[in-house]
């Protein structure tokens, strides 16, 4: 199977990724001052991912080769790349105990929110494509990924680059990701009925057996008591 520029630029994403997720885990809150340098390689490295995201797309359409793998593997890059950095930005990974607090603001919960909605689009996506239906990413999936991408950025670079001033514009980040993460799940939920529709709206087995052919009308008795026989 021959992979396009634009599929081979995905799998650069992917490879970003992985690196990306490998430095922030080594992230150690209690020595913030100290690995600031550290946030500031993964804000690049996260931000030069999230470019190259809008530039295989781009090219997938100037190009007119837009594939299954890459519907199914674009996607699946940005989840490792959004739920991974979430995840770990509500572990004990950004945990100061000193203060007792989490340096992000991100919450659990708020994780759960956007695994479950990840998750739920993947299954449906996965039974798409299945049957041979496309499931490209609307104008809802695109807002939202852009949206917790910007916050992943918020998050990085002000504790990468200590602007206290930044603060609640990392705090409303958080919460408006999760807000537009749980709305474009409605969308999703919407686009998906429509999908599914036709199969509860097949027919059954007893509905499939033909009918039988129409018995044809009986001759026509004449009425004037003559035989229907020649004159």
């Amino acid at each position: 199977m021959v992979i396009n520029l634009p599929n081979q630029i995905t799998l650069g994403r992917l490879g970003l990724a992985i690196v990306f997720l490998a430095l922030l885990s080594w992230f150690n809150p209690d020595q913030l001052a100290q690995q600031r340098w550290l946030l500031q390689i993964c804000f690049w490295i996260f931000l030069v991912a999230a470019v190259t995201d809008i530039l295989d797309g781009l090219l997938a359409r100037m190009m007119h080769s837009v594939t299954s793998l890459g519907r199914i593997l674009d996607p699946v890059v940005d989840k490792v790349m959004v739920c991974g950095a979430f995840v770990l930005f509500a572990s004990h990974h950004f945990w100061d105990s000193a203060h007792h607090i989490n340096l992000t603001d991100v919450r659990p919960w708020m994780v759960v929110v956007i695994l479950t909605r990840e998750l739920l689009v993947s299954a449906v996506r996965a039974h798409s494509e299945a049957e041979g239906q496309e499931f490209a990413a609307s104008w809802a999936g695109k807002v939202k990924m852009f949206v917790q991408s910007f916050t992943v950025c918020v998050i990085l670079a002000q504790l990468a680059w200590n602007v206290a001033a930044a603060e609640p514009v990392r705090t409303a980040c958080v919460w408006i990701t999760v807000i537009f993460t749980a709305a474009s799940a409605l969308a999703y939920v919407r686009r998906a009925r429509a999908l599914l529709a036709p199969d509860a709206a097949q027919p059954n087995a007893a509905d499939l057996t033909p009918a039988a052919p129409p018995v044809p009308p009986a001759p026509r008795q004449p009425t004037d008591g003559t035989s229907g026989g020649a004159p």
